[in-house]
């Protein structure tokens, strides 16, 4: 075998590859193999297989790397950073292939959808395939027989035939984790080397690493990452639920956990993963004397991690979304040797996640999905499932007044014309709510720059001050500028504070906080203090993230003037949360109120508040620009003129400009429903802006 055949090495393939028989190489190697794009390529590892060979995108390029999903991983017996040998392979076109189900569930034969989801994957005898119904639901199978044999590949006349009776399988591969790089990454270096090569571990004279605690927010993925690492390491998994553990007869608790590290020890290498392990192993000075379970299973799973025998031939996986409740005693090196954060996914994250979800789905050509990841901050992995299902589900209501149900099947050319649009999309966007930020108060604003008439110069400062560290992280990094932590609004009522917020909440693609001044305030002591850490807890755990406080002054009053010993310790959380110890990183601050007179001295100065941004009652061309906003959603006649009517409303504010034109959007609904005005002609007059200014004491010809 020439040197250009041999010592590829295995990398993750693209996620849009996930299933379709394909590989992807270097330009140049493909012609050094003597294949062109679209051949088969036979690739061998500890077995061999078949796949169709691709190019690789330019950053994959000149590495000799050749990019496979889990699934030609498996065919192939090689995992990734492994090295495999490549050769053309001759293929024939298969008139029969029989597939065996994986999973057992012996469904009916369904040779014509099968054929036509795996139409065009090269195969051989005992590869294992899945056909993709759309995002990660898919059913894998084994090639059982083939004809002809050896290498075939399925078309749209091959016979397929579906059997069950295979073992349940676990499918998930890390190309299904989508948005986590970084922590699989850590994972894999952590778990997959002791696994494969422990000899690494005892040349270098150190214990292997026992546990790995991951932690996050519900959602984010830390079941899912134990599952491709359990498929992609090919050891034996044990996956124990938490609660499972708890028994009510004495003892019967630590003998099942006994029971779960034996078996493991018997099959190592091997993984055991314990999701929810909070629920077996909390604290145990805070539990009571009625939960002498708790108790002993503590101590049991402790002696347990510290007593195993075979160090690095079985490793610990556990999960929660509590990390600070487990026992400290679980919580040390020797025990759980790394806690690995699973995080809320940023943009390119979830761009990575909504490739995976609308695998197999049929989206329109107007579909962005680029767009609609910047659309869902917050969205954690569980979320975008979600969105995308129930995108899928709204497409679907379009299709069932055309669906006969006295017919058993639908006609395949109402299946062909369905297609899930960008209307989907955002009717299911606004179904669902962001996991990582339900405990808070929150809002998905749907204003933009353009619904805000005037600012043009504070529209610029926020762009700069918020949107710009969100977009171009790396140049403020490059060039060492800190962006501000916190923006104060400050002006009189009405001039458009909270309407920036929206705004600017609706364009930063940043997740967004939404927190009303009076209403973290509590009765009970201690509980003012905890809300604002927990809003700040959050922001920090979904950063990018801004924080938005309307009527900052009820929660931030001059200390030993207003409020007394609660408001002086909100303020004492508030100063702490903004400058202490803890930074802030990816979290900007953004503040309004009326009276900036009574907010504490402390709180405004640089570091905490770095911007203080006045807003006073608009000028001419202002007013101009906040009316063409508001009368610009009515149907106007043409004896209206803005300008004129901007002229006659100097010194309102853009509240009272917007309530100047409802009022003689009104006095239009009052004359057709009058009969003074037919409905087809219910344009808003001159005369009806007129009456709407004499209720201001403006009207006539002044």
């Amino acid at each position: 075998m020439t040197d250009a055949a041999s010592g590829f090495r295995v990398s993750e393939a693209p996620s849009r590859d996930v299933g379709r028989g394909l590989v992807r190489l270097d330009p140049e190697d493909i012609a050094l193999l003597g294949l062109q794009v679209g051949d088969t390529v036979a690739i061998a590892g500890k077995r061999t297989t078949v796949a169709r060979v691709m190019p690789a995108h330019a950053a994959q390029r000149r590495q000799k790397l050749i990019q496979m999903d889990g699934l030609v991983r498996v065919n192939a017996g090689a995992g990734l950073d492994e090295q495999v040998a490549l050769s053309p392979a001759a293929v024939s076109l298969a008139r029969s292939v029989t597939l065996k189900e994986i999973g057992g569930r012996a469904r009916p034969a369904e040779g014509a959808t099968l054929a036509r989801l795996l139409d065009g994957i090269p195969m051989v005898n005992g590869d294992r395939v899945r056909a993709i119904l759309g995002g990660m639901q898919a059913r894998e199978f084994t090639v059982e027989a083939a004809d002809p044999a050896g290498s075939v590949i399925i078309g749209p006349g091959t016979a397929v035939r579906c059997v069950g009776g295979g073992e349940p399988s676990n499918a998930v591969t890390y190309e299904d984790v989508g948005g986590l790089r970084k922590e699989v990454r850590r994972i894999r270096e952590m778990i997959e080397l002791p696994l494969k090569h422990p000899e690494v571990f005892l040349h270098l004279g150190i214990d292997p690493p026992k546990g790995v605690l991951l932690c996050g927010p519900p959602g984010t993925g830390k079941t899912l990452i134990a599952r491709a690492v359990a498929r992609e390491s090919g050891v034996y998994f044990l996956h124990v639920n938490g609660p499972e553990i708890i028994d009510k007869m004495y003892g019967a608790s630590e003998a099942q956990l006994r029971k779960m590290f034996d078996e493991a020890e018997q099959h190592a290498p091997a993984i055991i993963f314990i999701d929810e392990i909070d629920s077996i192993a909390p604290k145990r000075e805070e539990m009571t004397g009625d939960r002498q379970v708790e108790r002993r299973v503590v101590a049991q799973l402790l002696a347990l991690m510290d007593g195993l025998q075979s160090r690095g031939q079985v490793i610990v996986i556990a999960a929660t979304n509590i990390p600070n409740a487990l026992d400290p005693a679980l919580r040390r090196p020797g025990r759980f040797d790394r806690e690995i954060v699973i995080g809320v996914p940023d943009a390119a994250g979830r761009r990575e996640i909504l490739d995976i979800h609308t695998r197999g789905m049929p989206l329109a050509a107007e579909v962005d999905l680029a767009a609609l990841a910047f659309q869902t901050p917050g969205f954690v992995g569980a979320d975008i499932a979600a969105l995308c299902r129930e995108a899928a589900m709204s497409a679907l209501r379009r299709l069932i007044p055309d669906i006969d149900f006295n017919q058993a099947r639908i006609e395949a050319e109402k299946l062909a014309a369905l297609a899930v649009t960008e209307a989907d999309f955002a009717a299911a966007r606004a179904d669902i709510q962001p996991s990582a930020l339900r405990e808070i108060v929150t809002q998905v604003s749907d204003k933009r720059w353009s619904d805000v008439g005037g600012l043009e110069a504070t529209k610029q400062l926020l762009i700069e001050a918020i949107e710009w560290p969100v977009r171009y992280a790396e140049l403020f990094r490059q060039t060492g500028v800190r962006p501000p932590k916190g923006i104060l609004f400050h002006g009189i009522p009405g001039s458009g504070k909270t309407l920036l917020a929206k705004a600017l909440a609706g364009e930063s693609g940043a997740n967004f906080i939404a927190v009303k001044g009076p209403q973290l305030l509590s009765m009970w002591v201690g509980e003012s203090e905890r809300g604002v850490r927990e809003v700040f807890r959050k922001a920090r755990q979904t950063a990018p993230c801004i924080v938005f406080f309307d009527e900052i002054d009820t929660l931030a009053p001059n200390r030993g003037q207003h409020g007394g010993e609660v408001t002086d310790r909100v303020v004492a959380q508030l100063l702490t949360e903004l400058d202490g110890i803890e930074d802030l990183r990816g979290v900007t601050v953004v503040a309004a109120t009326n009276r900036l007179d009574q907010i504490d001295s402390a709180l405004v100065r640089p570091g905490r508040f770095d911007l203080l941004v006045e807003f006073n009652r608009p000028d001419l061309s202002e007013r101009t620009a906040i009316l063409a906003v508001h009368a610009g959603r009515m149907k106007l006649a043409d004896d209206v003129d803005l300008a004129s009517l901007a002229q006659r409303t100097d010194g309102m504010v853009g509240a009272e400009l917007e309530a100047l034109c409802r009022r003689a959007g009104m006095a239009t609904i009052r004359d057709v429903v009058n009969g003074a005005v037919p409905a087809s002609n219910g344009l808003v007059e001159a005369r009806h802006f007129e009456a709407a200014l004499a209720t201001t004491g403006r009207g006539g010809n002044k």
